[in-house]
């Protein structure tokens, strides 16, 4: 049976309309790139780069807020996106051996920009969960050209979801996980919002899907990770995008979400809108920028929230079932799919 996203199967999620794609980069400027790779028997791996906006990031910096709601896991430039929010390069997600390789390569294309030729220091982003359950993840791939590759893949349009990029070997509820995405309209005052979120699903818990459990073949995982990058065009400060990246745990926890001590549960948010954008210019000295309030803020909480939860069961219903290696084992794996077949079932069975 072909893959569906959530909406196509009839299950809408919250009460915002989503963009035009339903998808991350329905935030204009952002843009996303894979590199899947499906390998031999053992090689189930890959990355996923987010671009904030197409020119040089370094020069013309994004401001962001990084949260944390259980820290198992490694997210590189964490610490200073906390302390000075704001992000001056490519985003990648990988696997969790992989994280070097990846600054590596991210070091390697900001450095290589025109303008970045006298930078000695720049904060590398990167994310990552443990594919080990379908991939050699102890082999070095992706590798530092696998990674440029996704970086230079980023474009605007629709994003490929399911078992691509780094979401190829990923496992989540016991079934396979991956890559997912989506998107809401906010409107707030007079002006229209947008907000998307891709994330890269390899956790346990109990599936939920639209309040309902759904009981599923695969043994329920407890452990594991999800990282989540969010983006909207409104003018938000540092801070208030460490709340709304704080929202997305919400959305988590609506899908059963087990959030155990073994989980990695990371959320990163950035503003595109230019009017916040920290330019050159803007750095050297005195600066006022626009900053939607605390008080009108809510609404763009309460959509991050649906988005959240609506990516994280698109990386579900578009991944398909995967065979590969379990580096723990030693021995072949296989990971099936939610079948799409049962949840319409479950989803009829309205009371």
């Amino acid at each position: 049976m072909q893959r569906q996203r959530l909406r196509e199967l009839g299950v809408i999620t919250g009460q915002y309309a989503p963009g035009p794609l339903n998808a991350i980069t329905d935030v204009a400027g952002v843009k996303v790139g894979h590199v899947t790779l499906i390998e031999g028997e053992r090689t189930r791996t890959g990355a996923t780069a987010i671009l904030p906006h197409g020119g040089n990031l370094f020069q013309d910096k994004v401001p962001a807020g990084f949260a944390v709601l259980n820290g198992y896991g490694k997210f590189a430039g964490s610490t200073q996106i906390k302390e000075l929010g704001e992000i001056e390069a490519p985003i990648l997600l990988t696997n969790t051996l992989a994280v070097g390789r990846a600054i590596e390569a991210i070091n390697r294309h900001v450095m290589a920009c025109p303008g970045n030729e006298k930078v000695v220091s720049l904060n590398a982003v990167v994310g990552e969960t443990n594919d080990a359950r379908l991939n050699d993840i102890r082999a070095p791939r992706p590798d530092v050209e696998d990674m440029l590759a996704a970086i230079d893949a980023a474009q605007a349009g629709p994003v490929a979801e399911g078992a691509v990029g780094a979401g190829t070997g990923t496992v989540a509820f016991g079934l396979k996980g991956g890559i997912g995405t989506s998107s809401r309209l906010v409107a707030i005052g007079k002006e229209q919002y947008t907000l998307g979120i891709l994330v890269q699903s390899n956790f346990g818990g109990h599936l939920r899907i639209d309040g309902r459990p759904v009981a599923v073949d695969a043994s329920h995982d407890r452990d594991g990770s999800i990282v989540m990058i969010a983006a909207t065009d409104a003018p938000l400060c540092a801070r208030n995008l460490t709340r709304l990246a704080e929202r997305c745990f919400g959305g988590l926890a609506r899908t059963g979400a087990a959030l155990s001590n073994g989980s990695g549960d990371y959320a990163l948010a950035f503003s595109t809108a230019e009017t916040v954008r920290r330019t050159p210019e803007r750095r050297k000295g005195l600066h006022a920028y626009p900053d939607l309030s605390n008080d009108a803020i809510s609404p763009l909480f309460e959509a991050m929230i649906e988005a959240s939860e609506e990516a994280i069961l698109n990386s579900l219903t578009m991944a398909t079932p995967m065979s590969g290696y379990n580096a723990a084992s030693g021995k072949p794996s296989r990971i099936a799919a939610l079948s799409l077949e049962a949840l319409r079932k479950i989803l009829s069975d309205k009371d």
